[in-house]
């Protein structure tokens, strides 16, 4: 079964692809969700970034406030450093469990949704990338929709991540998310087909 890694960059539709992917009946992981349940109230992960932060990214039932970390962390590299040295590991364990946890008679391949691969430089990991892109306006109008910030605040956390040109060139595939809903999705179908008979 081959591991297979879905990432781009900040709002390009990484989780819809892993929808239509999922819909096709392939095994699917997503990071993001795993890097929340890492810092849960009263997880080690938890205790972690409160002593690393402190009391101003908590909200007001004292859990984590992740509109307040964000804004720390996109505005400082250091502090983007520490937060992912402390999820990251358990991510990253959690990811292998998985894969190791799946019938590999039953599934060619699966996939990670994992955002950050090339930043934390796991590609290796994987047998296969995937890279989703749109244009950087594309970009930015999700992004201040999807987490109601500035156009300035966008551009920060966008610029934070790796360049997605430097994302697509390092990619074993690309699929273009700017356009209408029904192309993405063709090019899912078509990526799907061609995996399958790579694995089979």
């Amino acid at each position: 079964m081959k591991r297979v890694a879905l990432t781009g960059g900040i709002a390009t539709g990484k989780s819809h692809v892993r929808a239509v992917f999922a819909a096709l009946g392939v095994p699917t992981i997503d990071a993001d969700v795993l890097a929340r349940d890492a810092v849960v109230p009263g997880s080690a992960g938890f205790e972690a970034v409160k002593a690393r932060f402190g009391p101003g990214v908590l909200d007001s039932t004292g859990g984590l406030d992740r509109r307040k970390l964000g804004d720390v962390v996109f505005a400082d590299a250091q502090a983007r450093h520490d937060l992912e040295q402390i999820i990251h590991p358990g991510v990253i364990a959690a990811i292998d469990q998985w894969f190791a946890s799946l019938d590999v008679s039953a599934h060619h391949f699966a996939i990670a949704d994992v955002p950050l691969i090339f930043e934390a430089g796991r590609e290796r990991d994987y047998d296969i990338v995937i890279v989703t892109a749109c244009q950087l306006e594309t970009q930015i109008r999700r992004l201040i929709a999807r987490d109601r910030i500035t156009e300035a605040e966008a551009r920060q956390r966008i610029g934070s991540q790796l360049p997605l040109e430097e994302k697509v060139r390092r990619a074993d595939h690309v699929i273009k998310t700017d356009g209408l809903v029904a192309t993405t999705n063709a090019q899912v179908h078509e990526l799907y087909k061609r995996l399958m008979s790579v694995a089979t």
